[in-house]
């Protein structure tokens, strides 16, 4: 059973930092997927930051590169450094996991609340 639970998040002014975690833990597959997703009422999910260690490929959402940086641990924790943050960074963002690049969300954390203001 994947589990996927998510920390770190907090109510900060623009212009802060915070560090989201995600501590995994139950997966049959190696070297997983993983990722960062965000969503705010009334639209749909949108993907932030992934990290896919068989390919070898880390890719951000226009709107965060160069603000925010996604890590992984070797016990496959997952982590989001996020720097210089803006009002519309405001969001639920929750952690995601699967065993490829191209199905790197087969499993959800519950999501936690990042809330930015001016």
């Amino acid at each position: 059973q994947v589990q996927l639970v998510e920390s770190g998040g907090d109510s900060v002014q623009a212009g802060g930092s915070l560090r989201l975690s995600c501590a995994a833990s139950g997966y049959a597959f190696l070297r997983p997927c993983m990722g960062w997703w965000r969503q705010v009422p009334g639209k749909e999910r949108e993907k932030v930051a992934t990290i896919a260690p068989r390919e070898n490929v880390i890719e951000y959402a226009d709107s965060v590169k160069g603000r925010f940086t996604i890590s992984q641990d070797n016990a496959k924790n997952l982590y989001l450094q996020m720097n210089s943050l803006k009002t519309e960074d405001t969001a639920v963002y929750y952690c995601a996991a699967g065993p490829s690049r191209s199905i790197c969300a087969n499993y959800w954390g519950q999501g936690t609340q990042v809330t930015v203001s001016s």
